[in-house]
This record gives C-alpha cells, sequence and structure tokens, in this order.
C-alpha cells in the first residue's frame, strides 16, 4: 500500500516537473518585413516615410458671426 501511494507521488512529481521545466514555445502571429541592407556599407537602411496629403476638412468652421449669433439666442 505504501509502495503503490509512493509510485503515485513520483509520478505526479515528476509529470509538474516535467511541466514546469518545459520550454514555452511562442509562435509568431504576424510575419516581419525584412530590413534592406545599404550596397555600399551594409548597414540597415531607414525607409523613408510616405507623405500623406493632407485631409479635407469635413466640418465647416463657424464665423464670428454665426457664433455671436448662436450666443445671443
Amino acid at each position: 500500500m505504501a509502495d503503490l501511494v509512493s509510485d503515485i507521488v513520483k509520478n505526479v512529481v515528476a509529470g509538474v516537473l516535467k511541466e514546469i521545466l518545459k520550454k514555452p514555445v511562442s509562435k509568431r502571429t504576424t510575419r516581419r518585413k525584412q530590413q534592406t541592407r545599404s550596397a555600399s556599407t551594409g548597414r540597415f537602411v531607414r525607409k523613408k516615410a510616405k507623405r500623406t496629403p493632407p485631409k479635407k476638412q469635413l466640418s465647416r468652421r463657424r464665423t464670428s458671426a454665426k457664433r455671436s449669433r448662436q450666443r445671443s439666442s
């Protein structure tokens, strides 16, 4: 009986140790873009940010006359 209990305890401890010491495996979900190297120096080249055109104004700006009229009413 004692042999059976010690065997169960050994198996549980061995399983727990194996679980703790298991190396964490993380899978990369997003792909990384490969950095480009300079042909002359061999260093990594910073990519220039593309300029975006200015956004169109969506709402019309209130004139001072409209604001004063809103204040009075």
